[in-house]
C-alpha cells in the first residue's frame, strides 16, 4: 500500500465508523499483487468496469509540451502498464462483451480491445480479412474474433433507440466532453459498419476451424508485463483459458446471425443467412452441456428464430408447429378467413398475445395502406376480434375500434355479436369474463345512434344473459330517448336561424367569431352585440391577444368599455399580424385604430403612429431578405428620422421601435444622419441609438486612409461594458455577505442577450465586419493566446489592451463572437472574410474538421470551386499552417505532406515528419499524383523502399517521373505544373470535407 493510501486508512481509522474508502487507481500501479486481490472481492469498490475506465482515462491522457500545446499521449511504461491493467480487468470477466458493453462506452470498449489486439500480437496495418486464423497463435486468432464479434453486435445495439441522458447543468465543459464524446461513437460507428462485411467474414472463417481456441488470461497477460512471452509461452497452444470450439461457434453463430438480421431490412436475402445461423445456435445449445463461456439472451434467440421463419416462410418439420407459425403461413397463403377464425379461436385460449395480434392488424392496415384491394373487411374484422380479446384482459378499447364505431352497419353489429358468442364458448368460464362482456354489450349499446342497431343488440341473447335487468332498463330508457329525438329531428326546418337559442349561446358563437375576424368592421359590429348581450370586458376572451406593457395602463385608462376593448383588440390582432407577416391586414387594423383613438386622445394617436411606424420598416425589411434590392421610399426614411428626433413628453415609448429604426437607418447606409443630425439629449436617452451612432461614426472612417481611431475606441468601450461583469458585496438579511455579479453599462441598462438581438437586425455587411473586427480583437485579448488567434479585417483600429481585464466575461465574448459569425454567414455564406474568421474559431477551439471545412469553403468561394488561383491573402501562410494542422490532428498525413508545397517556402521537416507516419487516414498513395516537389517525391520513394512497399514505391516512381515535373523545365512550365496540381489536390478535398 502507498504511503498516501496508508494515512487515509489511518485518518479514517482515528474518526467515527464510515463506509470503506475506494482503492485509487494509482494503488494498483504501486502493488502488482493488490488487482488480482481486489476483484475476488464479493462487491469491490470501484468495480470491474469501473476501474477499465479509470485505467484507460489516466492512460489516455493529453500531455502538455514547454510551449504548451496539447500532445497525444506519451507511449511511456506507466501508461502502458496502465492499460494492461485494463485488459487484466477485463480477462478476470472472461471477456464477457454483454457484461462490457453495459458498463463501457463504445469509445472506451473500442479503445479496450484495440489493446487487446495490439498485446496479442496482431500485425499491424493487415485487415483482419486478410489474416488465416488458422495459421495464427491461439490469443492471436482469439483477439481477431473477440474484437470481430464486438463490431457486429455493436452496429446491431447502434440501431436500437436509446433514451437519451440527461447532462446536470449546464457548463461548457461537461457539454464539450458529452459532444466529443457522441462525435468519436459516431466516428468509431461509421468505420464499423464500414467493414461489417469484413467482420463477417473473419467471424465465418472462424466457423471453419474445429480447434480448441484460446484467450488471454490474468496470467497470460501477466507474463507478458514481465516480458517472459520470448520463450512462447503465451503464444503456445495451451496458454491462457480455453473455450472449446463448440462454445465459441455457438456464441459466433449467435452474433452473425444478429448482424445478418439486422441487414435483413435492405436485403431480402439476409434473414435466411440469420435463420441459418440461428438454427445452429440452437443446435450447439443442446448439444453443450453447460454454457459457461456462452452469453446470449435465450428469449432474444427464440424471438428471432420465429421472425426469421415467418420472414423466411421456412417450414421446419423438426419442430411443433407454433401459434404463429400458423398465423404466418395463413397469411403468406392469403387465406384471410382463417385467419380471423384463428383469433376468434384465441380470444378461448389466450395463446398469442396482445402485442402479436395487434401487429398483425398493423400488417393489413400496411397493405390497404399500399393499394391492396378488398382487405378493408379483413381489418375491420380483425379490430374488433382485438377489442373483444382487450375487452377480455380489461384493457382499455383502442381509439381505432372506436372510430370504427362511429360509421357502424348491420353486418358489423352481427359480427361483434358472433365473436362475443364465440368467445364465451368454453367449460367452466369464470362470471369475471362473462361480466366484461357484460359491459362491452353496454358499452356498444351507448356508443350506436341508429335505431335499428340498437334494437339488433338488446334482442340478441348476450344482452338478457349478461346485463342485469337495473343496467337493461336504463339502456332501454336511453333507446327511447334517442327515438323520440330522431322523430323530432324528422320534421323539416325553414331554417337554421330559426332555432331559438339562449343568451349564453349567442354570447359563445359572438366569442368565437370574434377571435377568428380580421376586418375592422366586422370586429366593431360583433363588440356591439357582446355589449348589448352583457355589459363586460370582452378584451379578455382569448388569452393570446397581447399587447404590449408599454401600452396596458394608457388602453385599460379607457373609460368607455366598448372603445377600451375595441382599441386593444385592434392593437393585439394588428400585432399579432406584424408577427406572421400578413401586413396587409396589420396596416387595415392599425389604420382603424389610429382612426379611433384620434378623435379621443393625442397620447394614444402618437402610439399608434409609432406602430404603424414600425410595421411599414419591418414590411421594408422582410422585403429585402426576400431577395428585393428597392431603397426604402423617401417618405418612410423621413418618418423614420421624425421618430428619432421625437420630443413628445409623456408618450409611452417601446425601445424596439427605436432599436429597429436604428438598424434600419444603418442597414440602408443613412450614417451622415445618424453621426451629425441626430439631438445628443436622445442619444443620451436611448442606447440603441448611442450604439447606432458609434457604429456609424466607425463605419464611415473606415474607408479613408487614415482610419480614425477616437469614435472606434469609444465603441470598443461601449462592447467592453457589454460584456463586462462586476463584482460587488452585498450584506443578506441573515447579516452574511454575499457575492453579486452584475452587467456595467454606461449606456443604461443594455444586456449581452439585447446587444445580440439588436445585431441580428443589421444586414450592412460594413457594420456587420466592423463588429465581428472589434469582438474577434476583444475575444483574442482575453483569451491571451498568441499563437491561436481569429483573424478578422480592421484589426488594428481597436486598443490593444483592457484596463480592467478581470471584469470581462470571457464566456460572454466568446458566445458573442460565435453567434454574430455565424449570423453574418446566414446573410451571406460566400464572404471570404466572414469564412476565414468562422474557421479560425473552429481551429483555436480544437474543431478541427469544421475548421478545414470552413477553410476550404473560403478557398472556394474566391476562386470559383479552384478553378482559378486562391488569392493569396485568403490562403496565406498562416491559413495553410492551421489547415496543415487541422490534417495533422486527424490523422490524414499525405494531405499534411501536400499542403506543405503550399506555403512560400516548403515545410519540408513538417512533410517528411507527416510521410513518416504508418497510421494515416486518407487515401495515401492515391495523392501522390499532386505532389509536385520532386524532393518530397524522392524522400517517399525511400520510405516505401526502405519499408518494402513496392506497390507504394512503383506509385511515387511513376508520379516523379512524369516530364512536367523534370526539373530541368522553364520555370514557367513548373509553375503551371505546380497550379494544375494545386487546383486537383483542393478539389478533391472539397469533395471529401463538404
Amino acid at each position: 500500500m502507498s504511503a498516501e493510501a496508508a494515512d487515509r486508512v489511518a485518518a479514517v481509522a482515528s474518526s467515527r465508523p464510515s463506509t470503506p474508502l475506494q482503492t485509487s487507481w494509482f494503488e494498483f500501479l504501486l502493488d502488482g499483487s493488490l488487482l488480482e486481490k481486489h476483484l475476488k472481492k464479493a462487491n469491490p469498490d470501484p468495480t470491474p468496469v469501473q476501474l477499465i475506465v479509470q485505467f484507460l482515462e489516466q492512460a489516455s491522457k493529453p500531455s502538455v509540451n514547454e510551449q504548451n500545446q496539447v500532445q497525444p499521449p506519451v507511449d511511456n511504461r506507466r501508461n502502458r502498464t496502465l492499460k494492461l491493467l485494463a485488459l487484466e480487468v477485463a480477462a478476470h470477466m472472461k471477456w464477457d462483451l454483454d457484461v462490457l458493453e453495459k458498463g463501457l462506452t463504445i469509445p472506451v470498449l473500442n479503445m479496450l480491445l484495440n489493446e487487446l489486439l495490439c498485446v496479442s500480437k496482431v500485425p499491424p496495418g493487415v485487415k483482419h480479412v486478410d489474416l488465416d486464423l488458422s495459421t495464427l497463435p491461439p490469443t492471436t486468432a482469439m483477439a481477431v474474433v473477440i474484437y470481430n464479434r464486438w463490431a457486429i453486435r455493436t452496429i446491431v445495439l447502434s440501431s436500437f433507440p436509446e433514451k437519451q441522458t440527461k447532462p446536470g447543468p449546464h457548463q461548457m465543459n461537461v457539454i464539450n466532453i458529452l459532444q466529443q464524446e457522441k462525435e468519436m461513437t459516431e466516428n468509431i460507428l461509421a468505420v464499423l459498419k464500414e467493414q461489417a462485411n469484413d467482420s463477417i467474414s473473419v467471424l465465418e472463417g472462424a466457423l471453419q476451424l474445429k480447434k480448441d481456441f484460446y484467450v488471454h488470461t490474468l496470467r497470460t497477460l501477466d507474463l507478458l508485463a514481465a516480458d517472459t512471452a520470448a520463450n512462447g509461452e503465451t503464444e503456445s497452444s495451451t496458454a491462457g483459458l480455453c473455450i472449446s470450439a463448440d462454445e465459441l461457434h455457438c456464441q459466433v453463430h449467435y452474433d452473425v446471425g444478429g448482424i445478418f438480421f439486422h441487414q435483413g431490412c435492405t436485403d431480402q436475402t439476409a434473414y435466411q443467412k440469420a435463420r441459418d445461423h440461428f438454427r445452429q445456435t440452437k443446435d450447439l445449445l443442446k448439444k453443450l452441456d453447460s454454457t459457461v463461456h456462452v452469453h446470449l439472451d435465450e428469449k432474444r434467440l427464440a424471438g428471432y428464430w420465429n421472425a426469421c421463419k415467418a420472414l423466411t416462410e421456412d417450414c421446419d418439420s423438426d419442430s411443433q408447429t407454433t401459434a404463429y407459425d400458423q398465423i404466418n403461413s395463413l397469411i403468406r397463403a392469403h387465406n384471410y378467413q382463417a385467419v380471423i377464425e384463428a383469433f376468434i379461436r384465441d380470444n378461448v385460449t389466450h395463446s398469442l398475445p396482445n402485442h402479436f395480434r395487434q401487429s398483425v392488424l398493423r400488417e393489413f392496415l400496411y397493405k390497404v395502406q399500399q393499394g391492396e384491394s378488398g382487405l378493408d373487411e379483413v381489418c375491420h374484422k380483425l379490430c374488433i376480434c382485438n377489442a373483444i380479446r382487450d375487452s377480455l384482459e380489461g384493457e382499455v378499447l383502442s381509439v381505432r375500434f372506436q372510430q370504427l364505431l362511429l360509421k357502424p352497419n348491420k353486418w358489423m353489429v352481427d359480427f361483434i355479436l358472433e365473436v362475443c358468442t364465440l368467445s364465451l364458448e368454453k367449460e367452466h368460464l369464470s362470471e369475471t369474463l362473462r361480466r366484461k362482456i357484460g359491459n362491452f354489450i353496454k358499452t356498444l349499446c351507448e356508443n350506436l345512434e341508429e335505431l335499428p342497431l340498437l334494437f339488433v343488440v338488446s334482442s340478441h341473447k348476450l344482452f338478457i344473459e349478461l346485463l342485469k335487468e337495473e343496467e337493461r332498463k336504463v339502456l332501454m330508457e336511453q333507446m327511447r330517448k334517442k327515438s323520440a329525438t330522431i322523430n323530432l329531428s324528422a320534421k323539416p326546418l325553414p331554417s337554421f336561424y330559426d332555432i331559438p337559442a339562449s343568451a349564453t349561446v349567442n354570447i359563445g358563437q359572438l366569442e368565437q367569431q370574434l377571435i377568428l375576424l380580421l376586418e375592422p368592421r366586422k370586429i366593431r359590429q360583433t363588440l356591439i352585440e357582446l355589449h348589448g348581450l352583457a355589459e363586460r370586458s370582452y378584451w379578455k376572451v382569448n388569452n393570446k391577444w397581447e399587447v404590449p406593457p408599454d401600452y396596458i395602463n394608457v388602453i385599460l385608462s379607457i373609460k368607455d368599455n366598448l372603445t377600451k376593448d375595441l382599441v386593444y383588440i385592434l392593437m393585439a390582432k394588428g400585432l399579432h399580424c406584424i408577427s406572421i407577416k400578413d401586413f396587409a391586414h396589420a396596416r387595415q387594423l392599425f389604420t382603424a385604430c389610429l382612426k379611433l383613438v384620434t378623435e379621443f386622445s393625442p397620447k394614444l394617436r402618437q402610439v399608434m403612429l409609432n406602430e404603424m411606424l414600425l410595421l411599414e420598416v419591418r414590411a421594408h425589411e422582410s422585403m429585402t431578405a426576400e431577395g428585393s434590392k428597392e431603397r426604402p421610399p423617401p417618405d418612410l426614411v423621413s418618418r423614420v428620422r421624425g421618430y428619432l428626433e421625437m420630443r413628445i413628453h409623456d408618450v409611452p415609448l417601446r425601445q424596439v421601435v427605436g432599436e429597429e429604426c436604428v438598424t434600419f437607418m444603418l442597414n440602408w447606409r443613412e450614417n451622415d444622419y445618424l453621426t451629425l443630425q441626430v439631438p445628443p439629449s436622445l442619444v443620451m436617452n436611448n442606447p440603441y441609438i448611442k450604439l447606432g451612432q458609434l457604429l456609424a461614426s466607425t463605419c464611415k472612417e473606415l474607408p479613408g486612409p487614415k482610419e480614425s481611431r477616437r469614435t472606434a475606441k469609444e465603441l470598443w468601450e461601449v462592447v467592453v461594458q457589454i460584456c463586462s461583469v462586476s463584482i460587488q458585496h452585498k450584506r443578506n438579511s441573515d447579516g452574511r455577505l454575499s457575492l453579486i455579479k452584475h452587467r456595467e453599462s454606461s449606456m443604461g441598462i443594455l444586456q449581452r442577450s439585447k446587444f445580440i438581438t439588436f445585431i441580428k437586425k443589421i444586414r450592412e455587411p460594413l457594420v456587420l465586419t466592423t463588429l465581428i473586427s472589434l469582438l474577434v480583437r476583444l475575444h483574442s485579448i482575453v483569451r491571451d493566446d498568441i499563437v491561436n488567434e481569429v483573424t478578422a479585417e480592421h484589426l488594428s483600429i481597436w486598443p490593444s489592451s483592457i484596463p480592467n481585464l478581470q471584469a470581462v466575461d470571457v464566456e460572454a465574448v466568446a458566445v458573442t463572437v460565435t453567434e454574430l459569425v455565424s449570423y453574418a454567414l446566414t446573410l451571406n455564406s460566400n464572404n471570404q472574410s466572414w469564412l476565414i474568421t468562422q474557421a479560425d474559431i473552429y481551429f483555436v477551439t480544437n474543431q478541427y474538421s469544421a475548421a478545414l471545412n470552413i477553410y476550404l469553403q473560403a478557398g472556394a468561394v474566391c476562386s470559383d470551386f479552384f478553378t482559378k488561383v486562391v488569392p493569396s491573402d485568403v490562403y496565406s501562410d498562416q491559413v495553410l499552417k492551421r489547415m496543415i494542422k487541422c490534417c495533422s490532428m486527424m490523422n490524414c498525413h499525405t494531405q499534411v505532406a501536400v499542403l506543405c508545397q503550399f506555403l512560400r517556402e516548403v515545410d519540408y521537416m513538417t512533410a517528411f515528419k507527416a510521410l513518416q507516419e504508418q497510421n494515416s487516414h486518407d487515401a495515401m498513395d492515391s495523392f501522390y499524383d499532386y505532389i509536385w516537389d520532386v524532393t518530397i517525391l524522392e524522400y517517399l520513394t525511400h520510405i516505401h523502399h526502405k519499408r518494402g512497399e513496392t506497390e507504394k514505391r512503383q506509385i511515387a516512381m511513376k508520379a516523379i517521373g512524369q516530364t512536367e515535373l523534370n526539373t530541368s523545365n522553364p520555370e514557367e512550365v513548373l509553375q503551371l505544373a505546380a497550379q494544375k496540381r494545386k487546383k486537383r489536390f483542393l478539389q478533391a478535398m472539397a469533395k471529401l470535407y463538404f
